[in-house]
């Protein structure tokens, strides 16, 4: 029994260390758009970002986004922009979705899903996931909602 939970234990804590870490750079990212154009991380440098991983068919997904919605035009002027990560394997559902939530920062795809190269870089095994990075592009924090994540967007956007 001990065994059982030192391996279990162990297995926790590789999952959790393999995501990437709040303090340290973004690995770089670079998807297609809803063009179907490269859209990299790296080209928003000098602007705070987040980064949300989502799903058309995910509903806390579409309601984070009616918060982000709202905060988003005030936000975008001083600097702050959102790189959405839809992880539809359906893209005619992710352009849907963008629509029909009128969905107006950036968003880029990839195919396979739950199983797409960027998704597992980033341990993606949930969503709503989002990470939110500095100008410099440093992690600085995870899973901010609501008041607490347009606090620390204003708090960056001051730096």
């Amino acid at each position: 029994m001990k065994y059982l939970l030192f391996v279990t234990a162990l297995l926790i804590a590789v999952v959790a260390s393999a995501q990437p870490k709040i303090g340290t750079l973004s690995p770089e990212i670079t998807l297609k758009d809803l063009n179907g154009k490269d859209l990299s991380l790296s080209s928003l440098k000098g602007k705070v970002v987040l980064i949300d991983f989502w799903a058309s068919w995910c509903g806390p997904c579409r309601k984070s986004m009616k918060h982000l919605s709202a905060i988003y035009p005030a936000l975008k002027t001083k600097g702050f922009e959102i790189y959405g990560i839809s992880i539809d394997e359906n893209k005619d559902d992710w352009k849907k979705a963008v629509a029909a939530d009128r969905i107006s920062w950036l968003q880029v795809n990839e195919d396979g899903g739950w199983n797409a190269p960027v998704a597992n870089l980033w341990k993606i095994d949930q969503i709503p996931t989002s990470y939110l990075l500095d100008k410099q592009g440093k992690i600085v924090a995870r899973d901010l909602e609501g008041r607490q994540l347009e606090a620390k967007i204003n708090q960056l956007l001051k730096d």
